[in-house]
């Protein structure tokens, strides 16, 4: 029988995608504490109390770049089961040392667990389904991505209520990861390079990661500056904000859900009409900051780029490179939206200013709905370009 259509295997490859994205959502876990984190540690500099969220990610960067190679020495699961272990460990030991420079290392080094985790997860998927199944299974793993974050800012919001603390025992998910990766992924081995599967990139790779830098340029701007745009009424409602937040991250679960469905329609434009959903979106942002109605239609507009493009990116990565060297394609398309998640408030704002004078939301958002139609031009060129591997 056909592993790639065996339903019991499928199934267990669903899982194991499901527990990545629990390993890559634990980047988030300390964000609903930040607060108390710094009040527990006030000397520490608040930049450095942000970076606990952050930092992880540009350690991740490289990483999902070395997994290209790693999975040349060292089989997916075997990394895999290292991830779960290095998320458990550095998540946790944090509750016996109080001390913010352990907690600091400790997410550094988580670090390492977030960029292979992220390479890997397109890895699997790529490895185990072809076609119009791997871009279901890619939008299933966006949705996981989404549900993911959601459980672990909730649940680690929820144990950290009394004492924030707690809220490192979210990191205990590592631990069901690990023994559900243990159970349900095929150890295929190391991957071998062969004349026709080699570890390589090309243009087209290289391509998709610039729509990635440019894709999260501008999309980061939603979370970025909702809670500061809002105006009349709902100005400084945080309650407010947190909807439209979570308005904009929770479509992600179901466009992963009917991905499929999209890209059937819009074929190769799909990249594009994610990008001018944001910019769209934008402009409903720019136009009704006052109007929670019309708010929660800019959130929806911009979250649907967010759900659309990820996905749909990283199966264009993973179609350009033989199997081999799908976890080098899906780091190269890491790396560039961790860039652009970097440079996005100092470029935006610059921007801002030199238009309109000073840096405003509006002025913010005008900016990255033109840069969002902009690069939607761009990316319908490298999409009906010519596919042709380097």
């Amino acid at each position: 029988m056909d592993r790639k259509n065996d339903k019991n295997i499928t199934l267990r490859i669903y899982i194991t995608i499901a527990c990545i994205s629990i390993l890559q959502a634990l980047q988030f876990g300390p964000s609903p504490v930040l607060k108390q984190i710094g009040d527990h540690f006030p000397e520490v500099n608040t930049s450095l109390v942000k970076m606990l969220v952050t930092g992880p990610s540009l350690i991740g960067m490289f990483c999902a770049l070395a997994c290209g190679v790693m999975v040349t020495k060292i089989s997916k699961k075997n990394l895999l089961l290292i991830c779960g272990v290095g998320a458990a460990v550095t998540g946790l030991i944090p509750l016996a040392v109080d001390n913010f420079y352990v907690l600091f290392a400790c997410r550094l080094i988580y670090g390492f667990v977030l960029g292979f985790a992220t390479a890997l997860n397109t890895a699997v998927v790529a490895e185990w389904f072809e076609g119009e199944a791997r871009v279901k299974a890619m939008g299933f793993q966006g949705a996981t991505v989404g549900a993911a974050m959601a459980l672990t800012t909730a649940g680690a919001g929820f144990l950290g209520s009394s004492v924030f603390s707690n809220s490192y025992l979210i990191n205990l998910l590592a631990v069901v990861s690990f023994v559900l990766i243990l159970i349900c992924l095929p150890e295929t081995g190391k991957a071998v390079p062969t004349e026709g599967n080699k570890v390589s990139i090309n243009v087209r790779v290289l391509l998709i990661g610039l729509l990635g830098l440019l894709e999260y340029i501008f999309l980061i701007s939603f979370s970025t500056n909702i809670s500061m745009h809002l105006s009349g009424s709902l100005a400084g409602n945080a309650s407010v904000s947190g909807n439209l937040t979570s308005i904009f991250s929770m479509i992600q679960i179901v466009l992963g859900l009917v991905l499929g469905y999209i890209t059937r329609i819009t074929k190769k434009a799909t990249i594009s009409v994610a990008m001018i959903s944001f910019g769209i979106g934008a402009l409903v942002l720019v136009a009704f900051p006052g109007s929670f109605p019309m708010l929660c239609v800019g959130a929806l507009l911009c979250g649907f780029s967010q759900g659309v493009f990820m996905p749909t990116a990283m199966v264009e990565a993973a179609n350009a490179v033989p199997p081999i060297a799908a976890a080098m394609a899906s780091g190269v398309l890491t790396c560039g939206t961790c860039i652009g998640q970097l440079i996005s408030p100092v470029l935006l704002d610059s921007v801002s200013k030199a238009v309109y004078g000073e840096t405003t939301t509006k002025g913010v958002y005008t900016v990255a709905a033109i840069a969002a139609f902009a690069s939607a031009a761009f990316a319908a060129f490298v999409m009906f370009g010519n596919k042709k591997k380097s």
